[in-house]
Formats: structure tokens, sequence, C-alpha cells
């Protein structure tokens, strides 16, 4: 059975809420991209990379089954940690799903009030890209 967008998406919130401060949440999302399945060298592609990313975030994506999974990797820890929270919520997903999610999850975690204008500008630019690959994905199954 999978887990829907919405219920990865309160499990992220709750996991945030144990958090006292922002240093404890920031380490939290370095352990998540350290623990990221990395994405096949093959992939390290300049097309691979998310635009509007102050360091560098690559992204692939594949349908398996009906559903999109994500792999990734970025060059920064904090943006590594960020990637692996969207690949967390949006990979094994169907495309239909994605593009209709919302992610209000990152607002009530205060994950974008707590980035520099430039890293919050990258994390839309994530979440732009992963809806994209979910709508190139989706017109093909149609």
């Amino acid at each position: 059975m999978t887990v829907t967008i919405q219920e990865i998406q309160n499990e992220i919130i709750d996991e945030f809420s144990m958090f006292d401060d922002w240093e404890e949440r920031y380490q939290y999302m370095i352990d998540l991209g350290k623990e990221l399945p990395l994405i096949d060298d093959q992939y390290k592609t300049d097309s691979n990379l998310i635009k509007g990313c102050q360091s560098k975030v690559w992204v692939h994506a594949e349908m398996r089954d009906d559903k999109i999974c994500f792999t990734a990797d970025s060059d920064a820890i904090i943006t590594k940690g960020i990637i692996a929270i969207l690949i967390r919520v949006f990979s094994d997903q169907h495309p239909k799903d994605i593009i209709d999610s919302d992610t209000s999850f990152i607002d009530k975690i205060g994950l974008k009030e707590h980035l520099s204008p430039t890293r919050a500008n990258g994390l839309v630019s994530m979440v732009k890209q992963l809806k994209m690959y979910a709508i190139a994905y989706q017109t093909q199954l149609n």
C-alpha cells in the first residue's frame, strides 16, 4: 500500500516539531541528506541540474509501475537535506498525485522562513522541477 503524499508530509511535520530550535532542525536535515540514496553519476549532467539553485542540485526521475522514482544529489549539505525531504514526499507517487499536491508542509515546518533568500528560491525551484517531471510523465500516460 502506498503512503500518500499528505501522510508523508504529516510525518515530516511531526518529526520537525520534536526539535526545539532551528539548529537541531538543520542538523536533522543534514542527516536526512546523508541518508539520501545517491544519484548515479551518469545523471549528474547539466540537463539534470535544477535552475535557480545557488548550489548544484541534480535530480533524475524515471517511471516504475506508473509511479515516479526520484534520485538526487547536491554539492551543499543543507541543500542536500532539503532535496532529501522533497524526494521523500514525492518519490514513488503517481504523477497526478504529485501535480495535485500542495506543499504547505514547507510552511508548517517553518523551512522557507529559516532559509536565506537564495536557498528559499532554490527550494521553490526544486518543487517546481519535481512537479514539471510529474507533468511530463502524466502527459505520456494520457
